[in-house]
């Protein structure tokens, strides 16, 4: 990193471009990261991953719906540094490319984020729709020989169990997750129904013990694209290996959150990394 790639603002210093891992044959990925300017010492970092069911959106483009709230500046008034972690897309790669990528951002940041004022030994990572599936993966997969352990997760409506979207799926629900085409299929690189080693694999839920960090689990209960009973099922084996998880379900809202005011939420998911990661 150099200071070219540096910006001062005037709540926030912003470093831009990071490269965190380079695949052959691929553009190198990239963490930007944003630092209170206030900050008199290192600061807990939250890594933000983006949704669009692996097929859409860039970390460096939010969708306006988020950005009328603007989580990102809650989090740097709360004091903390936010990370916008890369990741290639299901047609540019199948699973765990998308892993793999997020985890690299992880990685740098245990490694290397003190040259940035950001502590490395308090990451909580936040993701919503299919970056909240991949924040889940990481908190369940983290490694501390790795250096790819997280201290806590926030996953807003997140897909959990691949094996069991179809069945929970919403009354008027608009996606067959079982079909080849379906978003889970293209993550995976084969249709779903017909792997169900592979999309056991992709699923969070496989790899929960009781070693989990902290988890907060965020979904509407209208939600038609993501059922509710993802993050149900997940809370409740995350429960029953006796890790500490918290379930909120929102009652009339639908997939990001439509129906209902966003900022509440943001309050809720600030106020949990909050009690987690500053304690």
């Amino acid at each position: 990193m150099t200071d070219a790639a540096s910006r001062r603002w005037p709540d926030r210093i912003e470093h831009r471009d990071i490269v965190v891992n380079e695949v052959p044959g691929f553009r190198p990925l990239t963490l930007d990261i944003v630092v209170p300017v206030a900050a008199s010492g290192p600061v807990p970092v939250l890594v933000w991953i983006h949704g669009g069911a692996w097929l859409f959106g860039s970390p460096k483009q939010p969708p306006e719906w988020l950005m009328e709230a603007d989580p990102f500046t809650a989090a740097i008034d709360a004091g903390f540094a936010v990370a916008s972690a890369q990741y290639r897309l299901s047609g540019e790669a199948p699973f765990p490319a998308q892993l793999d990528d997020v985890t690299a951002a992880v990685r740098w940041l245990r490694r290397h984020g003190g040259a940035v004022g950001v502590d490395g030994e308090r990451i909580g990572v936040w993701g919503e729709s299919a970056g909240g599936h991949l924040a889940s993966m990481v908190a369940l997969r983290g490694n501390d020989q790795d250096d790819n352990v997280v201290q806590a997760a926030v996953c807003w409506y997140a897909p959990s169990n691949f094996s069991t979207m179809q069945s929970q799926a919403h009354p008027s629900g608009t996606i067959d997750h079982d079909a080849a085409d379906s978003p889970e299929s293209l993550l995976i690189g084969a249709p779903l129904a017909d792997n169900p080693e592979v999309g056991r694999a992709a699923s969070p839920i496989t790899y929960v013990t009781e070693q989990a960090p902290p988890m907060l689990l965020i979904h509407g209960d209208q939600d038609r694209v993501v059922p509710v009973g993802q993050s149900e099922e997940l809370a409740a084996a995350l429960t029953k290996a006796g890790a500490e998880v918290e379930l909120s379900v929102v009652r009339g809202a639908d997939h990001c959150f439509g129906g209902v005011p966003l900022e509440p939420l943001i309050r809720d998911t600030l106020a949990f990394f909050s009690r987690v990661l500053t304690a």
